[in-house]
């Protein structure tokens, strides 16, 4: 005898004779498991999933059944529930739907992306003595490194003008924010009279840099599908490397131009003004909305419908949608449950650093901070010396030179962006950061005696750009975007971004003392220890998301 056992409490528990039920079909063995209790009012439909090979009524592999329970008690076929939906099933959408919601948030990664290569040619024309159009070109060392860093420093400002308004402000109103600081950036940079003026410009640039390095992943992350958040969170990197590549080569173009570092700087006025207005016609994050019910900001079912209303237009659905309906009851039960977790836990300012949020915390700013130390500047500096010893005439021009590094970690980017969601975020990193590591090693010992071999240099300087960008380039912010728990997630990202900035300008700063002192060899054998430090970390604490919504990562990963 065996028992047939239901895990829901509106069923009876049945004693059955397996061999009664030998020739017996599916159906009707199932409805002698399950005898539903006169009193149930359980009547929606469930998913079972059955492996009984023994008994010869199925095959010998899983095999799923849409059951219900109809008005009558009895078991309904699944025509009978026509509203089923199972719980583990991916989210139906568009892409046309997904394209605009992803893309005007990724602007704001390209107009940083675009900053940096724009620098390193505006620096070249704003001290030229015939080309920049100005009687201050003259800048001395200092002058000069505030306007190569002063978007840094106000990236820096910005991530931390952020931590404590950000859910206040909500994803979209941050990203509207962040493209009015591009715009009026990009206006008093080109336009500039004097060299105080140009810092102004540059700093207001990096506090939209700051705003909208925390806000995009925030929004993309919050409003994409579960199933590609991972492949949109990689392309917003992409947009970053592409902003690169742009700012290199309108640079290329404008070089040459008297005042050609206005137009560098200026040009970003039309994309960020771009931005602005596309921001401004997306709805906001409807997990925003539930997080700020949830709050008490204001009427519970006011937000609720204004999360039904933004997740239908963000996935190009009428509005009030059954499935949108049911989408948003799912995500406001799990938002209760994880803001009512942790106010038992006792919350205040300083909570992103205890329990779960700690854990978040060690993972997202551990993966942003050695994306940093592990010398890509360092490398990137070099990569002009490397070609030239290798022959390559191109190397000759630095404008030319980054262009093509541009172009090969576009390429290298995409091959990110199309497989992390197949083989998932740690796979990348462990491969990513040990080809890193086996690259700065190389780089060494080109430096240390293998410097008669400069294609050794060339294919670890290649090795270094690409498994960057399948790795911390594109993983790092990934994971700081979906690893967060909701209630802490905005203030968890800012301390990320700041982290990451601060680190940068740690590396800025140090490289030089440390090339001087270490020589390159050594300095590049530094970078490669601390790469072997950062695959144990990824290895030991970092977790794999993929195909996990937000939710499940807080409840299955941080708890």
């Amino acid at each position: 005898m065996a028992f047939a056992i239901s895990t829901q409490s509106h069923f009876a528990i049945r004693p059955l004779q397996l061999n009664q039920f030998k020739n017996s079909s599916p159906r009707a063995f199932l409805g002698s498991c399950f005898k539903p209790r006169p009193d149930s009012s359980y009547l929606r439909s469930k998913e079972l999933t059955l492996l009984v090979p023994k008994l010869g009524l199925v095959p010998r592999h899983r095999q799923k059944f849409q059951l219900g329970v109809g008005t009558g008690g009895e078991l309904a076929d699944s025509g009978e529930v026509a509203d089923s939906v199972a719980s583990d099933a991916p989210e139906s959408f568009s892409w046309s739907s997904v394209i605009l919601p992803f893309i005007f948030p990724a602007l704001g990664g390209l107009l940083f992306g675009y900053d940096i290569g724009a620098t390193s040619g505006a620096t070249l024309s704003l001290q030229s003595a015939t080309l920049s159009g100005t009687t201050w070109f003259n800048l001395s060392p200092v002058q000069l490194g505030l306007v190569v860093s002063g978007s840094l420093y106000g990236a820096l400002l910005g991530s931390t003008l952020v931590y404590g308004i950000a859910d206040f402000l909500g994803r979209r109103r941050e990203l509207i924010i962040a493209a009015g600081l591009y715009l009026l950036g990009s206006l008093i940079t080109g336009c500039a009279p004097d060299l105080n003026i140009l810092l102004l410009g540059r700093l207001l640039y990096g506090l939209g840099i700051g705003l909208a390095m925390h806000g995009a992943p925030l929004y993309i992350a919050e409003t994409c599908p579960s199933q590609i958040r991972g492949t949109l969170i990689s392309l917003k990197e992409l947009f970053i490397v592409l902003g690169i590549l742009l700012g290199f080569s309108v640079g290329s173009f404008e070089i040459d131009v008297v005042g050609g570092w206005r137009y560098m700087y200026g040009f970003g006025t039309p994309v960020a003004l771009l931005m602005g207005l596309g921001m401004w016609s997306l709805p906001p994050s409807p997990r925003w909305l539930l997080l700020r019910a949830v709050q008490g900001k204001g009427a519970l079912q006011e937000y609720k419908d204004k999360a039904m209303v933004a997740l239908s237009k963000l996935r190009g659905r009428p509005p009030g949608d059954k499935l949108s309906e049911k989408l948003v009851d799912d995500a406001l039960l799990s938002v209760k449950t994880a803001y009512e977790d942790e106010e038992k836990s006792g919350g205040n300012f300083l909570e992103v650093f205890q329990g779960p949020n700690l854990k978040a915390l060690t993972i997202g700013g551990g993966l942003v901070l050695f994306q940093q130390i592990t010398g890509q500047p360092s490398v990137l500096y070099y990569a002009g010396s490397i070609l030239q010893t290798a022959g390559f005439s191109a190397a000759a021009d630095a404008t030319r030179v980054s262009v093509i590094i541009g172009v090969f970690k576009l390429l290298m980017t995409w091959v990110a962006v199309a497989k992390v969601d197949d083989l998932g975020r740690r796979p990348l990193l462990i491969g990513g950061v040990s080809g890193i590591a086996i690259s700065l090693f190389l780089l060494s010992a080109y430096y240390k005696f293998l410097g008669g071999f400069p294609l050794v240099a060339v294919g670890a300087l290649l090795l270094y750009v690409g498994c960057y960008q399948i790795s911390f380039g594109p993983i790092s912010w990934l994971m700081v975007s979906e690893i967060f728990p909701l209630r802490t997630r905005g203030r968890g990202i800012s301390l990320a971004v700041l982290t990451n900035f601060g680190s940068n300008a740690i590396v800025t700063f140090a490289f030089s003392p440390l090339k001087e002192y270490l020589g390159a060899e050594n300095l590049f054998l530094l970078f490669g220890a601390i790469a072997l430090v950062s695959l144990l970390f990824v290895v030991l604490v970092v977790p794999e998301t993929k195909g996990l919504s937000l939710e499940e990562i807080e409840s299955k990963i941080l708890k």
